[in-house]
């Protein structure tokens, strides 16, 4: 067996309980169908540039009350009442640039769906791409999204390799999980 590396080899060392051992048991690398849901992972990833994911993740609860559980119908219709009141609010990173990057890419995913159906099925359309590709295509698309950003996106939905490693429990968990065009992308 492998020697387990990085995030798998972490979550090991933490105590029961740690918010990191339900996140990389239950959710880290999982692929993800519904479209709120990705933009969930995706405001979250954008709103951890800077702090740790610790913090987002002790956090996360409030984001999902703070952001009408990320439906996206609701945050591309907010407005400058709606900013306010996330600017504050201490559960959250109250931060503009996040929060406004979050309504835009709200309104971004909107245009998406109509065009392709689902933000599912954008991200689908693509695959596979290499990081380079999906960061510039991720930059060219949506507000707030480097390099760091995109490729834990990517690879916390399946989508890029490295969520586990082959000696982690939830490996094969997560293989089975993605579907079949994917497997390869381990």
């Amino acid at each position: 067996m492998e020697k387990l590396t990085g995030y798998c080899a972490l979550v090991l060392t933490l105590e029961k309980g740690n918010v990191h051992i339900h996140y990389h048991d239950n959710e880290y690398g999982f692929p993800i169908k519904d479209d709120n849901d990705l933009f969930a992972r995706l405001i979250l990833e954008i709103n951890q540039a800077g702090l740790s994911w610790t913090t987002i993740l002790k956090k996360k609860d409030n984001f999902f009350r703070a952001f009408d559980d990320f439906d996206i119908d609701k945050v591309a219709r907010y407005g400058q009442r709606q900013k306010d009141r996330l600017l504050a609010d201490a559960g959250i990173i109250r931060n503009r640039l996040k929060i406004d990057a979050t309504i835009e890419n709200a309104k971004t995913i909107k245009a998406i769906q109509k065009e392709y159906g689902s933000f599912r099925q954008w991200l689908d359309h693509h695959h596979p791409l290499s990081k380079e590709e999906w960061v510039k295509l991720f930059k060219s698309t949506f507000r707030f999204t480097g390099g760091e950003i995109v490729g834990e996106f990517l690879m916390s939905t399946g989508y890029l390799p490295g969520a586990h490693q082959p000696g982690c429990k939830i490996y094969e968990k997560v293989l089975k999980h993605k579907p079949a065009w994917s497997r390869h992308n381990r």
